[in-house]
């Protein structure tokens, strides 16, 4: 079954869509906040559809990432026992949420970094950070610098690759997404 496949290809149609940056800004925000899918699955495939546009694309998902990040901040800061602490529990994170408050107790601002940077969901630490205080401006910082290099990373890739790139990953898409699948269900199990 090609089901990644069709994904791929479905994915560079819209990222040639004359509002592919309001909607790839659009998720980098939602995701920041709430929302599980990651913004590279959109960005890669722009930046590889427009090459040209990379350095802008990034630039539009790390502004909107980190703006959504200061959202999280603050639904942390202010609004943590009416709204997100209900949340939390309703969806049984309560274990993996506490893991995140003992990160930034042990680890401070850089677990924001790793995080912004890593696959580990952002949303968390963004939430996290605004429940444990941390000083705005250093977690901004954190912030931007470990979502840009992220999403820099991505569409530098993507763009210094090229056709060739774009052929390999075509290659390669089936394992990689059902390798993705496979591991997330291995993670999901593990920490449930």
């Amino acid at each position: 079954m090609k089901l990644f496949t069709k994904l791929y290809d479905m994915a560079l149609v819209w990222a040639k869509h004359r509002h592919a940056e309001r909607y790839l800004a659009g998720m980098s925000f939602a995701e920041s906040v709430i929302f599980p899918v990651p913004p590279d699955v959109m960005l890669a495939p722009m930046s590889l559809a427009q090459p040209s546009k990379a350095w802008r694309f990034a630039t539009f998902a790390t502004v909107a990432s980190v703006i959504g990040g200061i959202l999280g901040y603050f639904l942390g800061f202010w609004l943590f026992e009416p709204v997100v602490e209900p949340l939390i529990a309703q969806m049984h994170w309560q274990d993996k949420f506490d893991t995140a408050l003992n990160w930034f107790k042990e680890y401070g601002v850089w677990v924001v970094f790793l995080a912004g940077f890593s696959p580990i969901p952002y949303k968390v630490f963004t939430i996290g950070a605004g429940v444990m205080h941390m000083a705005f401006f250093p977690f901004l910082i954190a912030s931007a610098i470990g979502r840009g290099a992220r999403f820099f990373l991505v569409s530098a890739l993507m763009k210094w690759g090229g056709v060739k790139m774009e052929a390999k990953l075509r290659q390669y898409i089936e394992i990689l997404g059902w390798g993705m699948v496979a591991l997330i269900a291995i993670v999901y199990l593990l920490l449930r």
